[in-house]
């Protein structure tokens, strides 16, 4: 299969592990809505035109011609408008704060502030959430719910992202495995060369590399280090850079056979790095550097499958990085908006679209550079990473995205419980489509961002190889 063929196969299977997380997301949503009686109207995966659709019971399920999103419709989401007569406050029907009085026909539920665009957003929002509740079926409005079950409903998206992830993550991790160097020696130094030094052949001046002048060899297997096993590629590590100037016995493993190699670690310069590999720098900007052992080798690589044990743990890391880049967000665009209309650079652990995601399974895909069981896995971790990334962003509390609502249910309990505490009246539901300015915003600006990042991933991808 040429590179070109399997460039579009990593691809589409991004693509169609993209639509079905999503697919899986609203059924998140879908499911207890239907399990707690709220009448769903509508389970899309897409956005734009409908190409397919299928009506069941009282929801139409289809497949819209954009398929990078996904939406179903609940009725009732917002509460009718709360109206004042005679300086009474009037509740809408089916409230505990008034008796049952049709909202739809009483006179003082005229709209408001009709003029205006925002006001117009508002009272349209409001109208449609009516309009769709049929008559005697009030209490299937989603409004009208319990706290607890909004919630559930509208985690329950982010929570399936959160557990494909979790999926993803272990088949990777338990299933694949991952690249870890093992006590296999690669290839040996001929000669020192300092942290600073831009050079990468050996000259007649230079001073041979104490593995080099020992007669170790490239996959000479390492077993022992001053007469202790050793499993890992660090157990070897840590004993060579803390023995500068020492001598130490490395016990190998050659041709089945077994030899003692005396080997004395050269004191060399290297950079301080911390916990990711990043060099550390000084107050002036400067590569922080420290004395450590050094005998010039390097280790074969291998996958190495993890215990379950080791998933969470992962997906714990990888939900703060995502966090850690939406914190950022604002300043990390900018650096994406640098790089597509200047001469930046895309910052690797940034922000990426879809285009973007599809660009680097393609480029797994169809690299010869890497064995096809690392191919597979390097898919699989891509739509790990992808729902562990639309779990934490879904979870941001603003309309229209899942945090919003879960946080506007929250401050309705919150109010809710106050009031029963103070003996004061129940003040209602959260009218939370006054927030359809904030919400109107909000859309735009992800809007801006995915074209951003469209743009970016075309003109300035992130690439791999």
């Amino acid at each position: 299969m040429n590179a070109d063929l399997l460039y579009v196969v990593g691809l589409v299977a991004v693509l169609l592990g993209v639509i079905v997380s999503i697919g899986l997301h609203e059924i998140g949503h879908l499911v207890p809505a239907k399990l707690f009686g709220v009448r769903v109207t509508q389970y899309m995966i897409g956005f734009g035109r409908t190409v397919f659709s299928r009506t069941r019971g009282e929801t139409e399920y289809g497949l819209k011609l954009i398929p990078l999103g996904g939406y179903i419709s609940m009725v009732g989401m917002f509460p009718p408008a709360r109206t004042k007569r005679r300086g009474r406050l009037f509740e809408p029907a089916g409230t505990d704060l008034a008796p049952e009085v049709p909202a739809e026909s009483d006179p003082a539920r005229a709209r408001t502030a009709s003029t205006g665009f925002f006001s117009g957003l508002v009272q349209d929002a409001r109208d449609s959430s009516q309009e769709q509740i049929r008559p005697g079926e009030e209490h299937r409005a989603f409004y009208r719910l319990p706290v607890w079950k909004r919630v559930v409903i509208m985690l329950g998206g982010p929570v399936m992202n959160l557990a494909l992830g979790i999926l993803f993550t272990g088949i990777v991790l338990c299933g694949f495995g991952v690249v870890q160097p093992t006590t296999t020696i690669q290839s040996i130094s001929q000669c020192v060369k300092p942290a600073r030094s831009t050079s990468t052949s050996c000259t007649a001046a230079d001073e041979r590399a104490p593995a080099a002048a020992s007669g170790l060899k490239p996959g000479d297997v390492i077993t022992a280090v001053n007469g202790r096993a050793v499993a890992r590629w660090t157990d070897v590590t840590d004993v060579i850079r803390r023995s500068a100037n020492t001598p130490i016995t490395l016990t190998v493993r050659r041709d089945g056979a077994t030899s003692s190699v005396r080997v004395t670690p050269r004191e060399n310069t290297v950079a301080v790095t911390d916990a990711q590999g990043t060099p550390v720098k000084d107050g002036s900007g400067k590569v922080e550097t420290t004395q450590v052992g050094f005998i010039g080798i390097s280790p074969t690589e291998a996958l190495a499958q993890q215990p379950v044990s080791a998933v969470l743990p992962a997906v714990g890391n990888n939900v703060a990085s995502v966090a850690g880049v939406i914190v950022n967000l604002p300043q990390r665009l900018v650096g994406v908006a640098q790089a597509a209309f200047g001469s930046g650079q895309r910052d690797p652990n940034g922000p990426i679209g879809v285009v973007g995601v599809g660009r680097i399974a393609g480029e797994i895909a169809a690299s010869d550079q890497v064995p096809v069981v690392s191919k597979v896995a390097g898919i699989v971790g891509i739509l790990g990473s992808l729902n562990i990334a639309l779990f934490v962003f879904n979870l941001i509390p603003l309309l229209p995205l899942d945090g919003g609502h879960v946080i506007g249910a929250l401050w309705e309990g919150l109010r809710r419980s106050v009031a029963r505490l103070l003996h004061r009246r129940d003040p209602g539901p959260v009218d939370t489509a006054k927030l359809m300015p904030l919400t109107f915003a909000v859309a735009i600006l992800l809007g801006g961002m995915s074209l951003l990042l469209v743009y970016a991933d075309i003109v300035r991808p992130i690439t791999l190889f």
